[in-house]
């Protein structure tokens, strides 16, 4: 089950259940859609991988299972991130 974290993993961006910007690999490593558009250019700086747009848990099913309240903020450094944004960049995500 999703954890539907609740920031932005890079800028701090407040990414609530409904929100339309949310972005996350296979992992839920979860960032709002500016930084991975404008920053990430869809390499995800912890694995590698691309991104999706994350679904939006129905609100009745928020009663039962609720989001993530703990905000993980790790800001993307980017020295170390440049050589796997080199790498993978223009390379489709379903070829990495």
């Amino acid at each position: 089950m999703l954890e539907i974290r609740p920031i932005c993993e890079n800028c701090g961006k407040a990414l609530p259940n409904e929100s339309t910007e949310a972005m996350i690999c296979t992992f839920e490593c979860t960032f709002c859609s500016d930084c991975v558009n404008k920053i990430l250019y869809n390499v995800c700086p912890n694995c590698g991988g691309g991104f999706e747009k994350r679904p939006v848990r129905p609100k009745e099913k928020l009663l039962k299972y609720p989001a993530k309240e703990e905000k993980y903020l790790k800001p993307v450094e980017k020295e170390k991130f440049e050589l796997l944004l080199l790498k993978n960049k223009n390379i489709p995500p379903q070829e990495r």
